[in-house]
């Protein structure tokens, strides 16, 4: 985490329960957090046109929301990173919670009827979104946050294992290779958290 002395730009002073390691406002007045805001452009406009070639595929709802929720987070996250304020924070991590739950019923989906809905699992997911939602406005404890998106993220690992495995088996080298890179990504994330002060 960074220093709370880092100097203060257009948005005020930081409101956000967490303030990453970037040191803030050192590039433009406008955004605090340069580099992690338009870093968020890979999150915004890809899934953008991931969701138009759904829709021009014919592909079922389920997928579209899918590309739609990756933009949103993309665009709660470029808030939140450029102004360093609570309630853009919120409009990044609740979307993380909120995409995941849609990934979630996606993979456990994948394999059913074309347009059938699991009405179980879609208010289970619901419900779980609720009860993580009110409870992190509750705390506002970062470390709850982080808990719940792992264990969504966890459980899609697990399922995709799973497929790659058991299910598409020649898709096993693409599967692996996707979660080392995702695996090392949260290594550098975790580095970049722990590390702070000696790596600025």
């Amino acid at each position: 985490m960074a220093p709370a002395a880092d100097r203060e730009g257009y948005w005020g002073p930081t409101t956000s329960t967490l303030d990453w390691c970037e040191e803030n406002y050192s590039v433009t007045w406008y955004i605090a957090e340069f580099w992690n805001t338009v870093s968020n452009l890979i999150m915004i406009i890809p899934p953008m046109f991931g969701a138009v070639q759904s829709v021009r595929d014919g592909l079922e709802k389920r997928y579209i929301a899918s590309y739609l929720a990756l933009t949103v987070v993309g665009m709660g996250s470029w808030c939140f990173h450029m102004t360093l304020k609570y309630e853009m924070q919120l409009l990044d991590e609740l979307p993380m919670i909120y995409s995941c739950c849609i990934f979630v019923y996606c993979m456990f989906e994948c394999f059913k009827i074309k347009n059938s809905v699991n009405y179980h699992l879609l208010f289970t997911l619901v419900l779980f979104s609720l009860i993580v939602t009110t409870v992190y406005l509750k705390v506002k404890e970062p470390i709850f946050h982080q808990v719940m998106y792992g264990m969504l993220v966890f459980t899609l690992v697990l399922r995709s294992i799973y497929i790659v495995t058991w299910v598409y088996p020649w898709l096993r080298g693409l599967g692996y290779t996707s979660l080392g890179i995702f695996l090392l990504g949260f290594l550098f994330w975790n580095i970049d958290n722990i590390f702070c002060e000696s790596l600025r």
